[in-house]
């Protein structure tokens, strides 16, 4: 990879880090508590994992600077959705959860210098 590809590829990473990052405090306004970021199993990975009441959710988090190709919710294809619910079946088993689930979707797109952030409550699943 030449030195630019990798400068594209870190600025994406901190991007995305970026874009988590403003999804979880969204998340906690609005009486969320963030339990994990970036969990991982096997090659599969949840971006934010909260709770509300006795609700476990599962949130696929999507950051675009552009709206060109699309929103960034419409980013979350059924492949991604089954990798999230596969880590997510793993994390209830991990902690023993019994309790209600759910997989949203936050989008964050940034335009002209606005963040707007969306939360899609049962996204997929």
């Amino acid at each position: 990879m030449s030195k630019g590809n990798a400068y594209i590829v870190s600025d994406k990473i901190k991007k995305g880090k970026e874009g988590e990052y403003l999804a979880a405090q969204y998340l906690e306004r609005k009486g969320f508590e963030i339990l994990e970021r970036n969990f991982r199993h096997k090659r599969n990975e949840i971006d934010l994992i909260a709770r509300k009441n006795n609700w476990l959710v599962f949130v696929e988090v999507k950051y675009r600077t552009s709206a060109a190709f699309g929103y960034p919710e419409d980013f979350v294809d059924y492949k991604k959705a089954r990798n999230v619910v596969d880590a997510a079946v793993e994390y209830q088993y991990k902690i023993g959860w019994k309790g209600n689930v759910r997989y949203d979707i936050v989008s964050v797109l940034e335009l002209n210098g606005e963040t707007e952030v969306k939360h899609f409550e049962d996204a997929f699943y």
